[in-house]
């Protein structure tokens, strides 16, 4: 089979995020497809931006045809929007060259907002290939809630305009979110179109994440873990979406039990803010983030893990954060603070899910488990990774995916 994945901001391992197209797309080619991913110059989640040499410019990755559409670089909300806008149009007028290249037998769009259910849609119709609409995120309500836009504004009316074409015309609709039928059946979509997958982990990556933690973090986090102290652990972004003040003022609960310790590693806008906040505590520790080879050497330092949400109704939809799975994979029990149903942390009983914000329950819940035995504490843990191993995949989310075609 040819499959053409448009994914706007799809990245590879050198570019950085986003990884998923990558991953599928790596697991389609050893299954014996051909592959070719369409995606932007520019995009603000990539660490870096490919090299483009024209307008259309392509590129061989792991077996993977890339094509790279020039787009403007952009901060801020209006000039995404233009971003936005330039790689649609683009994507009408090489839709010509780009069928001639991929000939797809199925076409995926996978730009985490609709817009580019169009042209994929033309696409597939110019080849009589199968379309696939891939949801990452429920647009527009997402910029609705979090960025306060009226369901009457003229881009939001476009933004739902699509997806309820999406919904309707799409042969099938993948969702990175499990709870989201219900939501795309009032948007017009047949429930037998539906079919949940989520994110997943690259098993040859995963095999060579054994970098040693830099020096700086292991000799700070081995002399807290001294006297069989507790430690509390959380990496990634820090940024208002992860509701990191939750943390802080848990640590303030725990600030007269000198056996529990935190440790938030990572970076980002709120950090400085974060900072402040902790002011004195001596429990609550901030570290820079490590290379992403490091990640599991590091998480195997801890005795809980932590992943935080703000209050957000659009979470009751479902969620697959990237950090999830590697907490998994490091078989620690998890501490899960979102407003979510349903989701793996309760299904598969490898952590305690907690309201999102909300502190009083975030400390309950260690103390919870706090006060399972040792052996107790290291099943929750291994719980989770043996889900991982067995369902998550990248090679067995390439199989479901294709199979549901």
């Amino acid at each position: 089979m040819n499959i053409l994945i448009i994914n706007h901001y799809a990245g590879s391992p050198i570019l950085g995020m986003e990884y998923r197209p990558y991953y599928l797309g790596k697991e389609f080619v050893k299954m014996g497809h051909n592959v070719t991913i369409v995606g932007a110059s520019f995009s603000h989640l990539r660490s870096i931006q490919p090299k483009v040499k024209n307008d259309f410019t392509e590129e061989k990755v792991d077996g993977i045809q890339y094509v790279w559409l020039k787009t403007p670089a952009y901060k801020g909300s209006i000039k995404r929007i233009i971003n936005i806008l330039f790689f649609i149009f683009k994507l009408y007028y090489y839709k010509t060259k780009i069928s001639r290249l991929a000939c797809p037998d199925l076409v995926i769009a996978s730009s985490t907002y609709p817009l580019d259910i169009y042209p994929s849609a033309k696409i597939s119709r110019m080849n009589n290939a199968k379309l696939c609409f891939e949801v990452h995120d429920l647009w527009p309500l997402t910029p609705m809630v979090i960025g306060g836009y009226s369901k009457y504004h003229s881009y939001i009316r476009v933004l739902q305009m699509a997806e309820d074409y999406a919904y309707k015309h799409s042969d099938i609709v993948v969702s990175l979110l499990g709870n989201a039928e219900k939501h795309m059946v009032n948007h017009g979509m047949d429930s037998c179109k539906f079919v949940h997958i989520p994110n997943g982990f690259d098993t040859e990556e995963f095999e060579k994440m054994q970098e040693e933690v830099p020096v700086e973090h292991l000799k700070l986090i081995n002399t807290l873990k001294k006297d069989g102290n507790i430690l509390i652990g959380y990496t990634g972004g820090h940024a208002p979406s992860n509701a990191m003040h939750v943390i802080v003022e848990t640590a303030r609960m725990f600030k007269d039990n000198n056996k529990v310790f935190f440790v938030s590693i990572g970076s980002g806008s709120s950090k400085d803010e974060l900072l402040l906040s902790a002011g004195n505590l001596k429990n609550i520790i901030f570290l820079p983030p490590v290379p992403k080879k490091s990640i599991q050497k590091l998480l195997a330092l801890f005795d809980i893990l932590y992943v935080g949400l703000v209050k957000c109704e659009i979470h009751k939809f479902g969620i697959s954060p990237n950090k999830l799975i590697d907490y998994m994979l490091a078989s620690k029990p998890i501490i899960l603070s979102a407003d979510v149903e349903n989701e793996i942390v309760d299904r598969i009983n490898c952590g305690i899910t907690v309201p999102a914000e909300d502190p009083e329950a975030v400390h309950k819940a260690i103390n919870t488990i706090l006060n399972l035995t040792k052996e107790e504490r290291e099943e929750m843990g291994l719980r989770g990774k043996s889900y991982v191993l067995k369902e998550l995949g990248y090679r067995d989310l390439a199989e479901r995916f294709i199979n549901s075609i």
